[in-house]
């Protein structure tokens, strides 16, 4: 869906069109690969609780998102470009669940598909999150306790509002979607088990603290979203899910959801005007599961 959308200035006005689209009621529940998810009866008892966001995604359908663009529809399928990150010194897998390139999505499981970090860490940084949802891998934790901590300094309230999300708690988590609405709807809602970014420990959500326009489109221009985009790549970090590429992601636009690439290939994907992991590593497009 308009492939090519998400560039310079064109995505404020987007973002404006959109949110005045939801605001007539069309109806949405939006992709979510990293946002918490609804509440479940039963959780691992080693888990906390991933916060949920009463309002998520009530607002438009993706029907209704379907039909008014659909005149701007990409190709069914997107060409696989060179992978960028070729030119760069250091290369890293994009298989191995413990590379800070590797890349999970639709196509691209974990593997083990039950991967937990073995150095998970509670970052030094403001939470609006706990139990395994306040807890990053290591290089991860360190890279985000520098950029919020560059954040603070120039006046910008940012939270780690989740981080970690277990193998078993996205099993509870995707079945209860799939008891309530069927599997092709909580595949719109829900990452499968094992294909979480969150599972790898390399990916986290922010929130401004006071939890304006959490997990909604809307955060998009928050004040902490709009410095994270700005300056994420200068401590390693990406937005994982950009506006208007989900045909290539496979979920829509996340402004909270970043990913730790480095600051090397991070800097480089900003500064070529790549806009996902996917154009980035020269992997398939992954709009849904296979």
């Amino acid at each position: 869906m308009c492939h090519n959308c998400v560039a310079g200035s064109s995505s404020g006005a987007s973002r404006r069109s959109f949110a005045r689209f939801l605001a007539a009621g069309a109806g949405l529940t939006v992709l979510a690969a990293c946002t918490p998810e609804a509440p479940v009866a039963e959780a691992p008892s080693s888990s906390a609780p991933i916060p949920t966001i009463t309002s998520e995604y009530t607002t438009p359908s993706p029907a209704a998102v379907e039909s008014t663009t659909a005149a701007a529809e990409p190709p069914a399928q997107v060409p696989v470009p060179p992978s960028a990150a070729a030119s760069l010194p250091g290369q890293f897998s994009l298989t191995d669940p413990a590379s800070p390139w590797v890349v999970v999505n639709k196509h691209r499981p974990l593997s083990p598909a039950d991967y937990a970090p073995a150095d998970l860490v509670q970052p030094s940084v403001q939470l609006a999150a706990s139990g395994e949802a306040a807890l990053l891998n290591s290089t991860t934790a360190a890279a985000a306790e520098a950029m919020f901590a560059a954040a603070a300094r120039e006046g910008m309230v940012m939270v780690l509002a989740s981080g970690y999300r277990s193998y078993g708690t996205q099993v509870v988590t995707y079945n209860g979607y799939v008891a309530a609405r069927g599997q092709a709807d909580a595949d719109t809602a829900s990452a499968r088990p094992g294909y979480s970014e969150h599972q790898a420990g390399w990916a986290f959500d922010i929130a401004d603290g006071g939890g304006v326009c959490g997990f909604q489109p809307c955060f998009a221009d928050q004040p902490a979203a709009v410095w994270a985009k700005a300056n994420g790549h200068r401590f390693g970090f990406v937005v994982r899910y950009p506006w208007m590429f989900h045909p290539v992601t496979g979920y829509y636009y996340e402004p909270w959801h970043l990913r730790y690439i480095g600051v090397e290939a991070a800097t480089d994907m900003v500064g070529r005007g790549i806009n996902t992991v996917e154009e980035y590593f020269g992997v398939e497009a992954a709009p849904g599961y296979p």
